[in-house]
């Protein structure tokens, strides 16, 4: 038909292609002797971001009972000072 465009084989084959992403494993299964606790907040550092935001699990790659797990000690630390609530600014 007049004014259907049509797909060249070299542009169909460039939208559909499907990227490979490698699975993330979650640490804590993979690895039975790491423990999450609130009172070692040099761990627990690496699950946090720059400006103190906890990072979701699909970024980290925890499984749903260990992020939940990771975020109650995140919130412990925050709340006993030895993690912080937000950035430093200094200004």
């Amino acid at each position: 038909m007049a004014g259907e465009r049509k797909y060249g084989q070299r542009s169909y084959k460039k939208k559909f292609r499907r990227s490979y992403h490698r699975r993330k494993v979650c640490r804590f299964c993979a690895d039975t002797s790491l423990v999450i606790d609130y009172k070692d907040p040099k761990s627990l550092r690496y699950f946090t971001t720059e400006r103190g935001k906890i990072i979701p699990r699909r970024i980290s790659g925890n499984c749903a009972k260990h992020q939940r797990e990771l975020t109650r000690a995140i919130k412990r630390a925050r709340t006993i000072a030895l993690m912080p609530y937000t950035a430093k600014f200094a200004h």
